[in-house]
């Protein structure tokens, strides 16, 4: 619904409303012409505020638009370059950290290795020992 149509029903329903009190109320002739002067005079006033309103909002709509439009891909861009820099940044310690894994891992195997070859030392040591 756009903000003009609800602004102008609004304003139609509230002069349908001020204009149902005065021709309801009890008053003479000169008095109710008087009334209705004034009261039109006043709602004259207040819908031309309520216009005014109205285009002060689109302004600072179509402001608002305007640098969503170049702030947004502007922001991007510069996440997009700072992401990229990290990236490049992080290289190198990335690389080295795939070798220190590599690494601790190779010293893993060999330690593995290195037990299960003195377990087997052990066994053979004391089979001799049982058979001889």
């Amino acid at each position: 619904m756009k903000a003009s149509t609800f602004f102008i029903g609004l304003a139609t329903g509230l002069a349908a409303g001020a204009a149902a009190t005065l021709f309801s109320t009890p008053q003479s002739g000169k008095e109710l012409r008087s009334s209705v002067k004034t009261a039109s005079t006043d709602w004259k006033e207040k819908l031309s505020d309520v216009k005014e309103k109205v285009n002060g909002l689109k302004e600072s709509v179509a402001k608002l638009s305007d640098e969503a439009k170049t702030a947004v891909p502007e922001a991007t861009d510069g996440l997009k370059a700072s992401m990229q820099e990290w990236q490049e940044s992080t290289a190198p310690a990335k690389e080295h950290l795939q070798l220190e894994i590599l690494a601790i891992q190779n010293a893993i195997e060999a330690l593995q290795n290195s037990i299960s070859k003195d377990k087997s030392d052990k066994k053979d040591r004391k089979d001799d020992r049982d058979n001889g």
